[in-house]
């Protein structure tokens, strides 16, 4: 099977921005979703000026393992995707901008988790 129109994509990524696999499988329809899209990655060729570092897992988690996960971080950092946390803001970094209903679902989500944790951390 051929990946170029998933590399096609990912090339429009700017920097400063990412893209999560499930994104990638969505848009261009893939059967098996973000695990056939995370298979693509793991394939993409080098040289050929395909940005792989902006493409994340769902929720802005780093999921490619070292050496290359330390290589995606720099490489992040580098274009100025804040890294301080464990997950990358996509309401802040994501591609294509969140908007809409999407966007008001993330926020949501994010307090949930935010609420969470001040939960967790008075008990």
């Amino acid at each position: 099977m051929s990946w170029d129109a998933v590399y096609r994509l990912v090339k429009k990524i700017p920097r400063g921005r990412v893209t999560t696999y499930g994104y990638l499988a969505q848009k261009l329809r893939l059967r098996g979703g973000a695990r056939v899209a995370g298979y693509a990655m793991a394939g993409c060729p080098s040289g050929q000026g395909i940005p792989w570092h902006r493409v994340v897992g769902a929720g802005g988690r780093l999921l490619i393992s070292e050496p290359h996960a330390g290589m995606q971080r720099r490489l992040l950092e580098a274009e100025g995707v804040d890294l301080s946390s464990r997950r990358i803001d996509m309401l802040k970094y994501g591609w294509p901008a969140e908007r809409g209903t999407s966007a008001k679902n993330a926020l949501r989500k994010k307090r949930a988790v935010q609420s969470d944790r001040r939960r967790r951390n008075n008990h």
